[in-house]
């Protein structure tokens, strides 16, 4: 993975009515029950990804991977990166925990990338462009924000 931060790719952001300790668990639980599964394996195979299996520890840590992604940081419960590689395409994927209230929690996930060459851009043409990443993204956000609450 490259040092210097990658370009900024979008932020979404939920509000959760659940202290942060609770929606760091459900975030774990979320992200492996979303990108654990079949169609995720199948993905990261047709990718190219550098990791391609779910491992290590639960809730996720520095080190856990999970298809298409490697836990490069962990400060429990505030803040997550999960990074990875394939052949259109390095990201890195940062979670961020803000406690509103001892119950209210804000969930913060940034996307940065790069896509180099023509097969890049037109990957970031289909994920980026059409909203694809966006919708994806806001349904992980609701589905931990239902997980926590």
């Amino acid at each position: 993975m490259p040092l210097a931060p990658l370009p900024y790719t979008d932020e979404h952001e939920t509000v959760v009515e659940a202290a942060a300790e609770a929606v760091w668990r459900a975030l774990s639980e979320t992200l492996v029950r979303s990108f654990a599964g079949r169609g995720a394996t199948a993905y990261a195979r047709l990718a190219g990804v550098s990791d391609r299996t779910a491992s290590g520890p639960r809730p996720l840590a520095e080190g856990s991977t999970l298809p298409g992604f490697r836990v490069t940081a962990a400060a429990r419960p505030h803040e997550l990166t999960l990074s990875g590689r394939h052949r259109f395409s390095t990201y890195t994927l940062t979670f961020r925990l803000e406690a509103l209230a001892p119950t209210r929690s804000r969930l913060r996930a940034e996307s940065r990338a790069t896509f180099p060459g023509l097969p890049g851009t037109a990957y970031r043409h289909l994920i980026i462009t059409t909203g694809g990443h966006a919708v994806g993204m806001r349904r992980l956000l609701a589905a931990v924000r239902h997980r926590s609450e």
